[in-house]
């Protein structure tokens, strides 16, 4: 391979990307290297399209084609921010080389999706192959039900579920039948098709057990008031910013507070999955806030496993191995954690005292990891779930899944865009 000559270094998304200056052309190659001691399983590579100026389309201005080295096409993705995305997989200090020619891509299999559910009270839900996410929207927050944080919903099968889910889980149909029945006093044909139709229930591809209410839930950020958690309500608008099939992104915007003598103070987060990823990437902005701010993001703590947590700062994370919402229900187990792409200040359990358990039933406490929010800068942190019933064994293995995570976030995949 003959080397053009490089540009200056540029970063972009957390990967660190060599482009180089050439005439035009219709194919470039590209070298991506591991720097990391841990290997990487279908990571996404990230790579700007202004890395490839002056490529040019034989057949039109169609998109990107990529290709491993034995000249197969493998999927890719281009985001609302001009990323070319394709997954790579890497031993430790390895590399391998692929190659970009302008083209009319194949259609891939949707892996990271999701969609807003006006009929289930504004909910936004999104997937990828390893799990399921839903944040609280502002029909639900209409009613007065408080539920604050990420909820998580349990996947054992790689293809998208939480559309059919929710289609079962708020048919009208459905839902007509079963008052139906109760009216007819038939109350055990009523449970049974709620049963059948729940999401609530495994039917064979996962479940919704886990429970938020009015606390951090699933690994939800939160500044803080001298030592009280300013927990965000449901978000004001959502923006899907990319829907797969390799990358689901959005933007949520919150409604405006006041925090000591600043007012109209405005939350906006970016939410990131990636396919083959256990972690959410979430970049939080306050807008309007004047000085630095303590900050937290955490996981709730629930009684059904109260000593199921471990938290390290030096490593930067957070874990905690939720016993769902009914343990006797063969619902597995769920484990919730956080990597810090800041390290934390610190971390530790925060137990509610009495009348904090009153004002959030359920719950015992979080466990936390504390940091500072300078205005103006993303608090970025990233947080998810596995399942034992599908692909997380124990607790070990999940502490050593973030731990790898926190090593991939220091030692970001290496690329090099290259001239044959």
């Amino acid at each position: 391979m003959k080397n053009i000559r490089l540009n200056p270094l540029l970063l972009v998304g957390g990967w660190l990307v060599l482009y180089g200056c050439a005439g035009s052309k219709s194919s470039m190659s590209v070298r991506v290297k591991n720097p990391a001691s841990v290997s990487r399983e279908q990571e996404l590579v990230e790579i700007p399209l202004a890395s490839f100026k002056g490529m040019h389309a034989e057949r039109g201005d169609e998109g990107w084609i990529v290709l491993d080295r034995n000249g197969r096409q493998i999927p890719s993705q281009v985001t609302h921010d001009s990323l070319l995305l394709f997954p790579v997989t890497l031993s430790p200090l390895a590399s391998d080389t692929y190659r970009i020619e302008r083209g009319k891509p194949d259609k891939y299999e949707m892996v990271a999706c999701g969609n807003v559910y006006p009929n289930r009270l504004d909910d936004v839900a999104w997937e990828n192959d390893k799990a399921g996410y839903r944040a609280y929207g502002p029909a639900l927050q209409r009613t007065g039900e408080k539920a604050y944080g990420y909820d998580v919903f349990t996947k054992s099968v790689a293809y998208p579920v939480l559309e059919r889910r929710y289609q079962m889980e708020t048919s009208s149909e459905i839902l007509s039948r079963i008052s139906e029945l109760r009216k007819q006093g038939k109350k055990n044909e009523a449970d049974s098709l709620r049963n059948a139709t729940s999401y609530h229930v495994d039917h064979g591809n996962g479940m919704d057990c886990y429970n938020v209410g009015p606390t951090l839930g699933g690994g939800t950020a939160a500044l803080l008031h001298g030592t009280d958690i300013i927990y965000p309500y449901c978000y004001q608008h959502v923006e899907i910013l990319d829907n797969g099939p390799l990358r689901f992104c959005m933007r949520l915007r919150y409604h405006p507070f006041s925090l000591a003598a600043d007012s109209g103070v405005v939350e906006t987060r970016k939410i990131t999955l990636d396919a083959g990823s256990h972690l959410n990437k979430t970049e939080v902005i306050y807008n309007r806030l004047s000085k630095p701010t303590g900050i937290v993001a955490g996981i709730v703590l629930h009684p059904q496993n109260p000593d199921g947590y471990f938290y390290n700062t030096e490593k930067g994370i957070l874990v905690y191995a939720d016993s769902t919402n009914n343990k006797r229900n063969n619902n597995g187990v769920i484990y919730v954690g956080l990597v810090f792409g800041q390290y934390p200040d610190s971390t530790g359990v925060r137990w509610f005292d009495d009348a904090e358990k009153k004002k959030r039933p359920g719950a015992l406490g979080h466990v936390l990891g504390y940091g500072t929010y300078y205005p103006g800068t993303a608090y970025t942190y990233y947080w998810g779930s596995g399942w034992s019933k599908s692909n997380m064994r124990d607790m070990n293995a999940w502490k050593n899944y973030l731990q790898e995570y926190a090593e991939k976030i220091k030692h970001p995949v290496l690329v090099e865009v290259d001239r044959k």
